[in-house]
């Protein structure tokens, strides 16, 4: 089987899709797949062993001047790719906060235009590469890829599969027009995609209302971690502190703020010294302000001695950083269809306390390596890992429960065999 896995890259930023489209395609790799993995916008940054190829479609500059610009759309394909080096592309993480709420609105729906939109020259330049490479079939690694489905599907005779990955959350945070325009382009577009996957039952159920689309069109494939290095039992305390942590982009999206809170709600009722906060996690530019006022809040409580951050880290430094806490906890306010890092912490022994939404459930109900709390308040996420505080039996219990389950289900090569079967099910089909 030959795939083209169109991936998106993330301007340098540890991504948890760029994690899971790398892992699944070295998964498929060790199968005898011929995969291609193709970035867009930017090269992708994983964690592992980068098996993508050398060169960017879409790249974020040219598709950001086609946009502004109609004089960019007929420029010659030797100087587009001048600003397609990698090297550049991914220095636009340095600019992620400064694009207009205008600028997105209007990109996003000139994306999902596909071949009627401004970015024609872009998606003609992917036809001609995957013309030479010949797929059997070609996977996009999420919906915002909508539009070029269809025209991609009928130039190359081949299925074409469409990835949900957690979508939503950015497109409904967009200004109108632009949001209403994109979602009736994403619901025009997705009756002509052959099919779709999702990474979690509760993802799969809300995308088909989201986009439109029939159940039964939408294929479950969950998250599947490569394990090598993983270690199944964390390191115990030095100091004797109770160590929580945080491993996630560092945002409002994913909820250090709430964890912050948290976090002196168990130090006035346990003691501050008993106690110590880690953060690891990418940090952008856009959201170096709410870093530092969370920082400064802690500060402010007399809790500055007891947090520590790890801002840039590779896969050595994450894994030893899970070996180094009792607890993680990513308190996000939204629905996570994903939560790549709460597998990953329960895959090194560490139990996870998250809210009872999104994919959270699926995980703890397969693994047992965790606690669910009502909702992502401060006040529900103390309770949760202060029963893990007071009980040091449960606490190994859901250790033990956890780095079994995910080794057991939460794997790579399970995430393969599963992407295969709905592969071949399209392929005879076709």
């Amino acid at each position: 089987m030959r795939l083209a896995y169109i991936a998106a890259g993330a301007a340098g930023m540890y991504c948890g899709s760029c994690i899971h489209d790398n892992t699944l395609a070295r998964a498929l790799i060790r199968r005898g797949v011929d995969v291609a993995l193709l970035p867009t916008y930017t090269p992708i940054r994983t964690d592992e062993e980068d098996v993508s190829e050398d060169r960017v479609f879409f790249g974020g500059i040219n598709v950001y001047l086609q946009n502004k610009a109609s004089l960019f759309r007929h420029t010659p394909w030797v100087l587009d790719r001048l600003l397609d080096r990698p090297g550049l592309l991914n220095s636009l993480s340095r600019f992620a906060g400064s694009t207009s709420a205008v600028d997105l609105g209007s990109l996003t729906v000139s994306m999902l235009e596909g071949a009627d939109g401004p970015h024609a020259k872009e998606l003609e330049k992917l036809l001609v590469w995957l013309r030479e490479f010949q797929p059997d079939i070609v996977q996009l690694t999420n919906s915002m890829f909508l539009g070029s489905a269809q025209p991609i599907s009928e130039a190359l005779n081949v299925p074409v599969i469409v990835a949900f990955q957690g979508e939503d959350i950015f497109l409904d945070a967009l200004d109108d027009p632009y949001r209403e325009r994109a979602r009736a382009l994403m619901r025009d577009h997705g009756q002509k995609a052959d099919g779709f996957i999702a990474t979690s039952l509760w993802y799969a159920d809300f995308m088909a209302e989201y986009v439109q689309l029939s159940a039964e069109s939408i294929d479950v494939v969950p998250l599947g971690l490569d394990l090598s290095g993983h270690i199944a039992k964390n390191d115990e305390s030095i100091d004797g502190r109770f160590r929580i942590g945080y491993l996630a982009r560092i945002c409002p999206e994913k909820g250090l703020h709430i964890l912050a809170e948290a976090f002196r709600v168990l130090a006035d009722r346990n003691g501050k010294d008993h106690l110590s906060l880690h953060v690891a996690g990418w940090l952008g530019k856009r959201d170096e302000a709410y870093f530092h006022s969370v920082r400064d809040q802690l500060v402010s409580w007399g809790l500055g001695d007891q947090v520590s951050y790890l801002h840039d880290f590779g896969r050595d430094e994450k894994i030893e950083f899970l070996s180094g806490i009792d607890v993680l906890s990513v308190p996000t306010p939204y629905r996570e269809p994903k939560g790549l890092f709460a597998l990953e912490a329960m895959a090194n022994g560490v139990p996870i306390v998250q809210p009872n939404h999104g994919a959270y459930p699926e995980y703890v109900a397969r693994t047992g390596g965790g606690i669910l709390v009502p909702s992502p308040t401060p006040k529900d996420v103390a309770e949760g890992i202060q029963k893990l505080i007071d009980d040091p039996e449960l606490r190994s219990q859901l250790s033990e429960r956890g780095a079994a389950g995910v080794r057991d289900y939460y794997t790579d090569d399970r995430m393969a065999e599963d992407t295969l079967r709905v592969y071949r099910r399209h392929l005879d089909a076709a």
